[in-house]
């Protein structure tokens, strides 16, 4: 290497010319490599899995909190506080909800929330453990939640790209 001001020859490293003085350009940073981005997208997996943590804990208690609803209106709980009966004095009209099918309803729904927070959970735990079947996991999850806006088709999005694609299972499977 030589002095751009002088032709002086510099040795690698050295800050400035020992002839002209002049300052030496700085050595250009050499291009990211591959333990740069396996790093960079361990923080992307890791950053999926808390999100899928928080989602599960949102659906159950949204879940709970939509279900105790729901349960206490077919039981008719809400048409007693309101002027003590629906308004006009009555009792709960019996085409509201039938009595047999209410409770089906409801089990279901139970049944429900809970398997869709059960996989979120599984999904968070193999993404967090870095594990071939968390990464299935969480792409079933996400392509079931894509459907339930706007939360869930941003997380069943963002899961699908950073999981999906040549170089991202690529990169994945490095991190076991």
């Amino acid at each position: 290497m030589y002095c751009s001001a002088c032709g002086q020859e510099v040795a690698p490293g050295q800050v400035a010319c020992s002839r002209c003085g002049r300052p030496m350009a700085t050595a250009i940073p050499a291009v990211p490599g591959f333990q740069f981005q396996l790093d960079s997208y361990a923080g992307k997996v890791r950053a999926l899995s808390i999100v899928w943590f928080i989602y599960a804990g949102l659906s159950v208690l949204l879940g709970v909190m939509g279900l105790a609803f729901a349960s206490a209106f077919m039981h008719g709980h809400f048409g007693q506080w309101a002027h003590g009966g629906w308004g006009d004095g009555s009792s709960r009209p019996e085409w509201l909800i039938p009595n047999i099918l209410g409770p089906a309803v409801l089990r279901f729904a139970w049944l429900f929330v809970l398997l869709r927070s059960g996989l979120a959970i599984v999904a968070a735990v193999g993404l967090m453990e870095r594990t071939e079947w968390g990464r299935m996991v969480a792409i079933v999850a996400a392509f079931l939640i894509v459907i339930k806006f706007p939360f869930g088709t941003a997380l069943g999005i963002w899961t699908l790209i950073t999981l999906l694609g040549y170089r991202n299972t690529t990169l994945y499977s490095q991190l076991q």
